[in-house]
């Protein structure tokens, strides 16, 4: 699964990786956690080019008649999410990117929870594949959300999860943002579990632990 990540972004990495520019307001985040506000890179649903937006992290089904869902539906198994009644619809039509500089997973040290953070071993940013959903209430207020898509891990991340996030290569990138319901069967095909050899582990703070905890200090293992 994929529970906590952090994007430290730079504005020239990032428009030359994603092809879209950050607009004001990203800010580095070392900490965030499900139920909040994250960036998503996807086609814009008018025009043709890409787009960064910021949605809330936990999906919420378009027929949902409230927001409860969200906190359950953060992460979805790629293996199904085209079946799936609270995902099917996204995966047909909504897909995107939420790009990390990292993120997270746990496991257990010395009586406690201890992080270890996971980056690209190239330097580049996570490119993990995600659905997005758009929600109304009965009274109007509209929310947009998203979900990472998940895949059996590989031998290199098995030590610590028996699940990680799909990351995507650049390669990749058009197929899984294009809108056309067609390119479903294909899409399957793109969530596999990344090389072995394509990311880097490093033990982080316990502080992380605490979704509360925010700042550079987190990535110092104690």
């Amino acid at each position: 699964m994929c529970g906590r990540f952090g994007l430290i972004p730079k504005q020239a990495s990032f428009q030359l990786q994603f092809a879209v520019d950050l607009p004001q307001g990203i800010v580095p985040r070392f900490n965030i956690a499900p139920t909040q506000p994250v960036a998503i890179v996807r086609r814009n649903p008018v025009a043709e080019d890409r787009e960064l937006t910021v949605a809330h992290w936990g999906l919420i089904p378009g027929w949902s008649k409230d927001t409860s869902w969200a906190a359950r539906l953060i992460n979805a198994r790629s293996e199904t999410a085209a079946e799936k009644p609270s995902f099917r619809s996204a995966f047909k039509r909504r897909r995107c990117l939420i790009p990390a500089t990292f993120f997270y997973e746990w496991t257990r040290e010395r009586g406690g929870r201890q992080p270890y953070r996971f980056a690209m071993a190239d330097g580049s940013y996570v490119a993990m594949a995600g659905l997005w959903e758009h929600w109304q209430s009965p009274d109007g207020h509209e929310i947009e959300s998203c979900t990472i898509l998940t895949t059996d891990a590989n031998e290199f991340m098995q030590t610590y999860h028996h699940r990680m996030p799909v990351i995507l290569h650049p390669r990749q990138y058009d197929m899984w943002l294009m809108a056309d319901e067609w390119a479903v069967p294909g899409l399957r095909d793109l969530c596999q579990a990344c090389p072995d050899d394509a990311l880097d582990a490093q033990p982080a703070s316990r502080l992380v632990n605490d979704a509360g905890n925010e700042g550079p200090h987190l990535l110092d293992a104690e």
